[in-house]
């Protein structure tokens, strides 16, 4: 592994009004690692992924990114980062063929090359025939599929992915889930936020649990397992979090739905 951190994160901190979302991560991420980034709703893992991509502003605190301080680069250091957002709202009226060679552009890739690749790269996850129809026409897979393709096409050093395997069947989630591990073998970096436990549990190299604002774990579920004596990653998630009321919210649930 190359000893040298692609991000490092120094005390970062935000605050919404009075709320502290984060209340000081530091963290140095490396090549070749697959990071699961887990925590409860609120606990600040969208809201850290925004900062490092350059999407919110007024942290404190020092991020570098692949040796650039990113309060200084605007743009340089963005170019080597792809992006799978949780929700997006994708220009519908264009078609796969508009949008994605739209998006290499912009990453400075020539309309020749894009093109080949980005017809490839649909024929390789089996929706080529929809290249050139409307992304209105698209089902939730088709879409999602095509932003797996918009994040990679660059081929960049650092993914962030939040929840990518969301609308894809069984097949296409045992590919893609074959593409990252081979991206990390490779040395690009995978920084992975999902609410499904066991998916992160199998592919991270290192999971990283935040609550509240701050690190409560970081190592590999191995480490994670030994150190909580905890037999799943959902169970660690449960211990280091505090909730142990699920069991009781569902009977609750249950009885109500049960009432007459």
């Amino acid at each position: 592994m190359n000893l040298e951190p692609v991000v490092i994160m120094k005390d970062l901190k935000i605050s919404f009004g009075i709320r502290e979302v984060l209340k000081g991560i530091s963290l140095e991420i490396y090549r070749g690692q697959i990071i699961g980034y887990i925590g409860p709703n609120g606990a600040g893992k969208s809201t850290t992924v925004k900062i490092l991509l350059g999407l919110t502003e007024g942290y404190t605190g020092e991020i570098r990114i692949l040796g650039e301080d990113i309060s200084k680069s605007k743009v340089e250091y963005k170019r080597k980062i792809g992006y799978v957002p949780e929700t997006v709202e994708l220009y519908e009226n264009l078609t796969a063929f508009e949008y994605l060679t739209f998006i290499g552009e912009v990453y400075g890739l020539g309309l020749e090359l894009v093109n080949r690749k980005a017809k490839k790269l649909m024929a390789i996850l089996g929706i080529e025939e929809v290249y050139h129809a409307r992304i209105s026409s698209y089902s939730k897979g088709m879409k999602q599929k095509l932003l797996i393709i918009s994040s990679m096409i660059h081929n960049p050093d650092i993914l962030f992915l939040d929840e990518p395997l969301s609308g894809l069947d069984a097949n296409s989630v045992m590919i893609v889930k074959e593409i990252l591990a081979e991206l990390a073998a490779s040395g690009k970096t995978i920084f992975y936020s999902s609410h499904i436990m066991d998916v992160v549990e199998k592919i991270s190299s290192r999971i990283i649990l935040i609550n509240e604002g701050q690190i409560v774990a970081d190592g590999s579920f191995a480490e994670l397992q030994e150190k909580s004596k905890q037999g799943s990653l959902e169970q660690i998630f449960n211990q280091l979090t505090g909730f142990n009321r699920h069991k009781e919210i569902a009977s609750e649930f249950i009885k109500e739905l049960q009432e007459v």
